[in-house]
């Protein structure tokens, strides 16, 4: 798997094995597990209370580590009545955010003194990694303490500038809800809170950023609209209010992630979504009736502020020539748009894509319409 440059391995009885490879799967020329290879790994790997978890309910979530080659995060589950096992190469060494080729406005995200920082996407989009390059730049530069609640650690970080305790669900602590509780009594600057999953988890979160602390955090949703929605979806409706005046008010940022192939096939490169929290944002969020318009604040605060769209970012990635065209189509969430930008094809009174765009290096001189473009 390591050697393959892989990000994940697949292990079922009865079939060969398979490893993800730059978001595709590839089937091991390699004989199929046996039962008896699989069981052979549960007793290397669990230990007494994993297996307990794991006989009791037929999956459990683990980290591991191979001393000199790298660490994993594993889940163990059943299928089919047999075994079946999924690990997730961790990289020993935290990457920096230049090296996975994110946006600097992230270090500055990092440097803030409190409010809340939600980083999401879909399952394997890289938001552990993006957290752990986050609290790197907070380790390298400044003392604070910074606790985490993980399920479970991936990346390990050694103190520098900063104290950094690392608690795992079921090993440290019970719950997230639960080391939550009394994290407040363990003089943290910087909270990390692997997922958020509940609504408890989610007002000691809000609570804890709204008491001048820094607080990050994982959701699993594809952009800030969605994320703003799905925060209010763990209160009751006659909540909502309150909520969103709660968000409004702590909410820094929400960096939204998608892992695109590079064009050169050495890996993916991600691309990001980043909302601001302006004050204009803010008003957006406390009124239900303009929440979804966020998406167009982001688009024009680009010059102005640091945001960006996913299209936005999409685009530089591909005038860098580091993603193709096609994967740019595909992974974008307007191709429609997307394509008519590329040919050049804009209104005059849309300037939210200053700075994306450059030149095609086609013959063609660049096309401005006088109509309003019908994709926007």
């Amino acid at each position: 798997m390591v050697n393959a440059g892989a990000s994940d391995l697949h292990l079922k009885v009865g079939v060969p094995p398979c490893v993800r490879v730059n978001g595709s799967l590839v089937r091991l020329d390699e004989p199929p597990p046996s039962f008896q290879d699989a069981q052979t790994i549960l007793d290397q790997v669990l230990n007494p209370r994993q297996r307990q978890i794991f006989d009791q309910t037929r999956e459990v979530d683990l980290a591991l580590g191979v001393p000199g080659l790298a660490r994993f995060r594993a889940n163990f589950y059943q299928q089919r009545g047999t075994y079946a096992l999924c690990f997730r190469q961790v990289p020993m060494r935290v990457p920096s955010l230049q090296e996975l080729n994110l946006p600097p406005i992230l270090a500055e995200l990092a440097r803030k003194p409190r409010g809340l920082i939600l980083v999401t996407g879909a399952t394997g989009s890289g938001k552990s990694t993006t957290l752990a390059a986050m609290i790197d730049v907070m380790n390298n530069e400044d003392p604070r303490t910074i606790i985490s609640i993980e399920d479970p650690i991936e990346f390990l970080h050694t103190d520098k500038q900063s104290y950094i305790s690392q608690r795992e669900v079921g090993l440290d602590t019970e719950s997230f809800a639960e080391g939550l509780r009394h994290i407040l009594r363990q003089d943290p600057d910087v909270i990390l809170v692997g997922e958020i999953r509940d609504l408890e988890t989610m007002s000691t979160v809000l609570a804890a950023a709204n008491t001048r602390h820094q607080v990050l955090s994982t959701l699993h949703t594809p952009d800030a609209v969605q994320t703003v929605n799905r925060i209010l979806s763990f209160y009751p409706t006659q909540q909502h209010e309150e909520a969103r005046f709660l968000i409004s008010a702590t909410l820094q940022a929400v960096v939204s992630q998608r892992l695109i192939p590079r064009a050169d096939g050495k890996g993916r490169v991600p691309g990001a979504e980043i909302m601001l929290s302006t004050s204009t944002v803010r008003e957006y969020i406390e009124d239900p009736a303009r929440t979804a318009q966020i998406r167009q604040l982001i688009a024009e605060g680009a010059q102005q502020y640091g945001m960006q769209t996913f299209d936005q970012s999409v685009m530089s990635l591909y005038r860098e020539g580091l993603i193709t065209l096609e994967q740019a189509l595909e992974y974008c969430s307007n191709p429609n748009e997307f394509m008519l930008r590329i040919r050049g094809i804009q209104a005059t009174s849309d300037r939210s894509w200053d700075g994306f765009e450059g030149d095609t290096g086609e013959a063609e001189e660049k096309k401005v319409v006088e109509a309003p473009d019908p994709f926007l």
